[in-house]
């Protein structure tokens, strides 16, 4: 696979770095991700993907944008208010990349469309507001030994965990969670900073980044957990349930 001039010149800034140069922008481009959830996290995290160069960027949402989520929904602005957010964003990034393709899906993953969907990518991202979302991507992003890189979100605070499926070993979210929690405070409860999205979310491009490129060190098999109040990052391998709102879309 070839880049063209306009690519080379579009990329030069990250071309130039030792662990991606012109052989780890052809692979960018020949990657598939998909974004599961346009919400705060889905929105930088499809952002900086198309800007990074990667090749096709799956995008998955079946809601609208509200009013209430624009202060921390980067891509979204008072005029996309009712509009679906799966067609407000692949507007937005082909406007900032022309050269990638986007494969959009307006509807609600469910058991039935999950895995049809997940097996023509090769990294899934996960920006969905509820356990029993991240628990069945979680399950056929096994099933189809697929990257899976899944983030949360509550008050100051942020996870993201992620996990290699194709490795043999095979920790999962599960791994972390004695089945599906259900004592998580809502958004209307507990509320969220709108920076703590933004820092997540590109958290999790960058390591999909890096799954790619096949360099540094990822989050495999554990847990970043975040905390902006205090300014603290800490990489753990099993967390306790903590009751926080998961505020994502």
């Amino acid at each position: 696979m070839s880049l063209r001039d306009s690519e080379i010149e579009r990329y030069s800034r990250q071309i130039i770095l030792k662990d991606i140069g012109i052989s780890g922008q052809k692979k960018l481009k020949k990657s598939k991700v998909l974004i599961v959830g346009l919400g705060g996290l889905g929105c930088p995290a499809a952002e900086y993907l198309s800007r990074a160069g990667v090749g096709t960027i799956g995008l998955i949402d079946h809601d609208k944008v509200s009013l209430s989520n624009i202060h921390r929904q980067s891509i979204f602005n008072t005029g996309d208010v009712k509009k679906y957010k799966v067609n407000v964003v692949k507007q937005r990034i082909k406007k900032v990349n022309s050269h990638i393709k986007i494969k959009s899906f307006k509807k609600k993953i469910d058991d039935f469309n999950t895995k049809r969907i997940l097996k023509s990518f090769d990294i899934i991202i996960d920006g969905t507001d509820n356990f029993k979302s991240k628990f069945l991507i979680n399950k056929f992003s096994k099933i189809l030994n697929k990257i899976f890189i899944s983030g949360a979100i509550g008050k100051f605070d942020g996870h993201i965990f992620s996990f290699d499926f194709s490795k043999r070993k095979k920790p999962c979210l599960e791994s972390f969670y004695q089945g599906i929690p259900d004592d998580i405070a809502t958004c209307e409860e507990d509320g969220v900073i709108g920076t703590v999205a933004g820092v997540v979310g590109n958290i999790q491009a960058n390591e999909a980044i890096k799954y790619i490129l096949d360099i540094g060190k990822s989050l495999n098999g554990k847990v970043l957990i975040v905390n902006l109040l205090n300014l603290e990052f800490r990489k753990m391998l099993r967390i306790l349930i903590i009751s926080y709102c998961f505020y994502n879309l």
